[in-house]
């Protein structure tokens, strides 16, 4: 799901009369249902023009942390979890928007309370978003990167509570309480101090040249089960019942072709996976490297 209005946060926020809270310690979350599936996102590779730019945007707004460097490649993640590496290319063209590649990489905080640090701190230091959505399974944020990458920020509502019409989970895109979500922070609470310990990508969502034919690659050669389906331009998919690991829609890319490898953007996206005894890397019908890593959710 992706929204389309850009907007301040701060300022949506303001209107919301959401008061200020003290700061104190924040307390533990569990792992993600998203990351228990038998299958699930581990990690995404990024190709940039500018790395130490980009690595300091997912720093700074993303609250992640720098794990590793190796050249040009940065490692970053949360609490010591790699969530993306950040390759760089000082020759590569610019993404093209109408192209296959990425829409959006989704990065799953463990808690509602979570986000609502996440929303303070994004008032604190004035972050623009593209715009803010109410999924009904989700509650998430949505911002460009640097390079034209999208990002999203986002809590799950507990799994009970989604609704599931004619064999497909209920999701949209409604206007979402701001004041809700940060009126969940205790009083006294610390604050955001990075991405904290849990947190992972929940889902990645892509630019296809035709969705049907995304589905019917990742049902046949992951095993991904299809969750809902947005008429012809967009299908979310997954392991274990969660609402979405993988989105794949042609709203901008229709009859999209082969990525261009020398382009910005996605590089691969590498999948967890119980089933699996060893590393494999396998292609979909754009061009996108997916690899699948054995191992359990940690």
């Amino acid at each position: 799901m992706h929204p389309t209005r850009r907007t301040v946060i701060g300022a949506v926020l303001a209107m919301a009369g959401v008061p200020s809270v003290a700061r104190t310690e924040t307390e533990m979350s569990e792992l993600p249902f998203a990351a228990t599936t038998p299958m699930s996102v581990s990690r995404i590779g990024l190709k940039a023009r500018d790395p130490d730019k980009l690595a300091d945007y997912y720093r700074t707004v993303v609250g992640l942390e720098e794990l590793s460097r190796d050249g040009s490649e940065i490692t970053l993640g949360a609490a010591g979890r790699p969530l993306m590496v950040i390759e760089g290319d000082k020759a590569a063209k610019p993404d093209d928007p109408r192209s296959a590649g990425l829409f959006h990489t989704a990065f799953l905080l463990p808690s509602r309370p979570d986000l609502g640090r996440w929303i303070k701190h994004a008032i604190e230091n004035r972050f623009a978003v593209d715009g803010a959505s109410d999924h009904l399974v989700s509650e998430a944020l949505y911002l460009t990167d640097p390079e034209g990458n999208s990002v999203e920020i986002y809590a799950d509502r507990p799994q009970g509570a989604w609704t599931y019409s004619n064999g497909q989970v209920d999701m949209a895109t409604r206007q979402l309480d701001i004041g809700a979500i940060v009126g969940t922070v205790p009083a006294g609470d610390a604050g955001w101090t990075g991405a904290p310990e849990n947190s992972i990508i929940g889902h990645v969502h892509l630019r296809v040249g035709n969705p049907d034919e995304a589905a019917r690659w990742w049902n046949q050669h992951l095993g991904l089960d299809t969750m809902l389906k947005f008429g012809p331009s967009a299908v979310f998919l997954s392991s274990g019942g969660y609402h979405h690991h993988i989105g794949a829609n042609s709203w901008q890319s229709p009859g999209a072709g082969q990525r261009d490898p020398g382009r910005t953007g996605l590089t691969w996206v590498e999948m967890r996976s119980d089933a699996a005894t060893a590393e494999t890397v396998d292609h979909d019908p754009w061009g996108t490297a997916i690899r699948t890593v054995p191992g359990k959710p940690a």
